[in-house]
């Protein structure tokens, strides 16, 4: 049971209501940003059709870059007790332990993280469980009726609907794709315990092109031992529809190093899968309303921007634009276009869209310019695994390799036979 089913935000009563700020949207952006606004005093209606979120799949680890922007917004107290917090990850190329990375990294679940947000909403900004059937705006006010025929009036409205297009569209803003179906995340429980995996967290990179992998990681949540994979494939592709049935046999097959460390990837839940298509947004340069988050933009979770954007959106409305906004009358285009040309905003869109399209071809791709840019990636990272190689060769057995690095180096491949692979291999991101 998540923490928001113990601690229920209470609804606001239907009526009418004026606010500064009215946020559609009770995901990590909406409810984020309700809590900065709230601590700096602004009066804000925060509207969602649910009281608790709904089970959500989403990938299920950060970085300490973002945990960085919590603390700058004050809520790094709040995240911190909903996640499971690490600095030890192991990662494997070419069924090689290649390094370790030593640094912060933070899972969690999306759905209680969400809950456990609402669950600190302070009392001034009651969640107002509702549903958008008429929205209005202009350059002065905003206004929201809801289902109930209850009424909201505010100098500012902020989407916050993620991939809900119902109010886009109401107000007639258009998604574009960029990039349709461009990367599939596959989220499953392992049935090893953390305590017997032994480590904090596994990444392992795919081997061949043709898997179409950009890496599987492996890390606790909880007591939980979770897996999110990657892949470059559609929902539909029989390869996709083979691996839900049989988890298990396959990630043995593709992934036999580390298997025994994962007691043979025996699966302990459903295999949940959600597809992502990269998209950006036109016709949002308009009179008193602002989109941010997934409303605004979507990109690849792959490479770990999505709460970086949502957080970076957060952080120029609530510290920058909105305070200034409403030191002055009126809320037209010109007041809103500011957000969407602030370069720190720019900068952690495009950041985000270029590493996920990069990420897909150096993954997939066959044209000559990315078999040749795959050769210098693996020819550098060969080297490193040989040299590591040979700094150990002369140290006793065991010697400076930490707790459970010793399994899987001798579960790998000889020096000699890696050798080899440095010509097999070339296809590999």
């Amino acid at each position: 049971m998540s923490i928001a089913e113990h601690r229920e935000t209470a609804g606001a009563p239907p009526g009418r209501s004026e606010v500064e700020v009215a946020i559609v949207g009770a995901g990590l952006a909406g409810t984020v940003l309700a809590m900065t606004l709230a601590k700096a005093g602004r009066k804000v209606a925060l509207v969602d059709p649910h009281r608790i979120h709904h089970e959500e799949f989403r990938a299920e680890k950060t970085r300490a870059e973002q945990m960085g922007l919590f603390e700058k917004l004050g809520l790094g107290p709040v995240f911190k007790p909903l996640v499971t917090p690490m600095t030890d990850v192991h990662v494997f190329r070419f069924g090689h332990l290649f390094e370790r990375e030593q640094g912060w990294e933070y899972a969690f679940s999306y759905t209680p993280l969400v809950n456990g947000l609402r669950a600190a909403l302070l009392p001034q900004v009651p969640l107002t469980i509702g549903k958008v059937a008429e929205v209005s705006t202009g350059p002065d006010r905003q206004r929201l009726v809801l289902t109930d025929g209850s009424v909201i009036e505010a100098r500012l409205l902020v989407v916050a609907t993620g991939y809900s297009e119902a109010v886009r569209r109401a107000i007639g803003v258009e998604r574009v794709e960029e990039s349709k179906a461009h990367s599939l995340t596959m989220g499953f429980d392992l049935a090893i315990s953390p305590q017997e995996f032994g480590l904090q967290s596994l990444t392992f990179y795919g081997r061949r092109i043709a898997d179409r992998i950009a890496f599987l990681t492996i890390f606790r949540i909880g007591e939980r031992l979770r897996a999110n994979m990657f892949i470059y494939r559609t929902v539909a592709d029989p390869w996709v529809r083979t691996f839900r049935e049989d988890p298990q046999k396959m990630l043995m097959e593709l992934m036999p190093e580390i298997a025994e460390r994962c007691g043979n990837f025996a699966v302990a839940s459903e295999v949940e899968v959600r597809q992502v298509s990269l998209t950006t947004t036109q016709g949002h340069r308009r009179d008193g309303v602002v989109f941010i988050g997934d409303a605004f933009a979507t990109t690849c979770p792959a490479q770990g921007d999505g709460i970086h954007r949502v957080l970076t959106d957060v952080d120029c409305l609530g510290s920058t634009h909105i305070p200034t906004w409403l030191e002055t009358p009126g809320m037209a285009a010109d007041k809103i276009c500011a957000f969407y040309d602030d370069p720190i905003k720019i900068a952690a869109d495009e950041r985000a869209m270029r590493a996920s399209i990069y990420a897909r071809r150096i993954t997939t791709e066959t044209g000559l310019e990315w078999r040749l840019r795959r050769l210098r990636n693996n020819i550098a990272r060969h080297l490193m695994i040989f040299g590591r190689r040979f700094r150990e060769a002369g140290k006793p057995s065991g010697a400076g390799r930490a707790p459970g690095e010793t399994a899987f180096d001798q579960t790998g491949k000889t020096p000699a036979r890696a050798g080899n692979m440095i010509v097999s291999d070339l296809t590999n991101p």
